[in-house]
C-alpha cells in the first residue's frame, strides 16, 4: 500500500485495473485503423458499444470513441460526412451504455444505425434531393454495409472475448482504487 497526500493508494499486483485494461484493448483496436483494410471494416462501433457497456465512467465511455475518431482523422483525414459519422458513434455509445449485454441484435442494430445516419449525410451532401436520389444513395451503399457488419461483429466479439478471458484468468480486477 502506498500513501499519497494523506490518502491511501491501493494497488493489486495480481491484476490490472479494469478501466486501464479496457483502455489498452481500445488502443489496440484503434491502431487497426492504420492497417490496410476494406472500406468500413473498422473498430469504432465496437469501441463505442464495448466501452459503453464495460466502462464504469459513462462520460469516458461516451467520449472515448469520439476522441479515437478525432485523433485518427487528424492523420487519416476528415470527410464531408464526418459530422454524421461522429453523430452515429455518439448514438451507438448511448446504445452501449444502455445495454445490459452486447448481443448480436445490439451489434446489428448499431451497424444499421451507422449505415442509416452516415448515408443520410451522403444523400444530403452528394445526391439530388429526390426519392430517386435517396434510393440510389442507399442502394449504392449496400456493399459498404456488408463490410460494416463484418467489422462490427469481428471487433466487438474480439474486444468482449479478450476482456472476458482476462477477467476469467484474474488479470482484470474491479476493486482497484488509485
Amino acid at each position: 500500500m502506498k500513501q499519497h497526500n494523506g490518502e491511501h493508494m491501493v494497488m493489486d499486483l495480481n491484476g490490472i485495473n479494469k478501466n486501464k485494461f479496457i483502455l489498452m484493448l481500445i488502443v489496440l483496436a484503434v491502431l487497426t485503423r492504420w492497417l490496410p483494410h476494406p472500406p468500413n471494416v473498422a473498430p469504432i462501433t465496437a469501441i463505442a458499444l464495448f466501452g459503453g457497456n464495460r466502462f464504469d465512467n459513462k462520460w469516458l465511455a461516451f467520449s472515448l470513441p469520439l476522441l479515437c475518431m478525432f485523433i485518427s482523422d487528424l492523420f487519416l483525414g476528415f470527410s464531408m460526412i464526418s459530422m454524421f459519422v461522429y453523430l452515429s458513434f455518439m448514438m451507438i455509445s448511448l446504445i452501449g451504455i444502455n445495454s445490459k449485454k452486447i448481443s448480436n441484435g445490439t451489434i446489428f442494430g448499431s451497424s444499421l444505425l451507422f449505415f442509416l445516419v452516415t448515408n443520410l449525410g451522403v444523400f444530403f451532401l452528394g445526391y439530388p434531393q429526390t426519392i430517386q436520389g435517396l434510393i440510389s444513395c442507399y442502394t449504392l451503399a449496400l456493399p459498404f454495409f456488408v463490410n460494416t457488419l463484418i467489422g462490427d461483429f469481428v471487433f466487438t466479439y474480439g474486444l468482449n472475448y479478450s476482456f472476458e478471458k482476462a477477467e476469467q484468468r484474474g488479470l482484470v480486477k474491479n476493486a482497484i482504487s488509485l
